[in-house]
């Protein structure tokens, strides 16, 4: 993370974040573009398709990433950084590959760059024009909410977080959209702070793990964020945060819906909803309760900043909170399932 910190400032290059790396640059950096993928920021995604080189730090260029593989970025040349060489040229042909420890690479790239200021210096020039045209994607589409006076949007609850957390907090997720939101709308600004399951795509890993990153870090806050189903795979776990008296935040985003399935179902299928309806459901306050825990609910925006608050202060035991949200929201922006860049929903 210094490493690539120091060279993304040397250079100015805008640096966008796979979902596995949020926080290896800082989110809330002037260079940051965010999130690239199929619910990354639209400036992110325009700029890997647009742009005419291509530099890989680590990623291995999974189909959320890149989408359509014929369209992904084909303009550019692909520079590629990885320690094991079977990831280097996998999914995407790349014209410079290099096996090595990030670290050490680039830590030599730095070198070779802070040895020709003059070089520095015209390409700073260069490259100004590319920033401009990746803030005028920014300002076409940028990533926000509208929150209304009374019910509460899970952007909004996470954007809370943040807020009264400072951006300090481990969060770890289960899958889902609440998943993607917390991607969207917590900006990490250091490393070791984002744990979620990619790729593998595990409903019932935000709790668990969440637990182990509180015993490892009893001092830090920790924050499970999860959604009314994911949450119920492995919600007997309180017993064991009770049990090891871990003060573990579990952020319930209750749409009373499996999210993401019910959002593909609505915008491919013609809203045929099938088996995503989680209207019968436990009462989680009760049920946190029933554990030990603390439960608490916000079920209307003035309720959600009182009741993290109440959350923050408690260090003995786990606190669950069960934010009633919209129903029937989506996350955007969209890449389709398949789809080139191009294909972006916004909205």
């Amino acid at each position: 993370s210094d490493e690539l910190k120091k060279f993304a400032y040397l250079t100015k290059i805008p640096v966008a974040m796979t979902l596995m790396g949020l926080g290896a640059f800082p989110g809330t950096d002037d260079l940051s573009l965010g999130m690239l993928g199929m619910h990354g920021t639209y400036d992110s995604n325009m700029s890997i398709n647009e742009c005419d080189v291509l530099f890989s730090v680590g990623a291995r260029f999974d189909d959320r990433v890149t989408g359509k593989l014929s369209e992904f970025s084909k303009h550019s040349k692909k520079i590629h950084i990885d320690i094991d060489p079977a990831n280097v040229g996998k999914s995407v042909a790349v014209d410079v590959p290099i096996v090595g420890d990030v670290k050490y690479v680039l830590g030599e790239m730095l070198k070779m760059a802070e040895a020709d200021p003059a070089f520095i210096q015209k390409y700073h020039e260069q490259i100004h024009p590319w920033w401009e045209q990746i803030r005028q994607w920014r300002e076409k589409a940028p990533m926000g909410y509208q929150q209304g006076p009374k019910e509460v949007r899970a952007q909004y609850v996470i954007d809370m977080l943040y807020q009264m957390t400072k951006g300090e907090a481990i969060v770890t997720t289960d899958v889902g959209q609440h998943q993607m939101w917390a991607a969207q709308f917590y900006h990490f600004k250091e490393p070791h702070r984002w744990c979620t399951s990619g790729g593998l795509g595990t409903m019932g890993f935000g709790f668990p793990a969440a637990i182990g990153a509180q015993l490892a870090y009893p001092d830090k806050t920790v924050i499970c964020i999860s959604g009314d189903g994911s949450i119920q795979m492995n919600i007997q776990e309180l017993a064991t945060a009770v049990e090891w008296k871990t003060p573990v935040i579990i952020a319930i985003l209750n749409n009373h819906f499996l999210g993401m399935v019910r959002q593909w179902q609505e915008l491919f299928y013609e809203n045929r909803y099938s088996e995503v309806d989680l209207n019968v459901q436990p009462d989680f306050v009760k049920l946190a309760e029933a554990y030990g825990a603390v439960g608490l609910r916000a079920s209307v925006k003035d309720e959600v900043v009182p009741v993290i608050e109440q959350a923050l202060k408690v260090r003995d035991r786990p606190v669950v909170i069960d934010f009633v949200t919209t129903l029937e929201d989506n996350v955007y922006p969209m890449v389709p399932a398949g789809g080139a860049v191009s294909d972006i929903v916004l909205a």
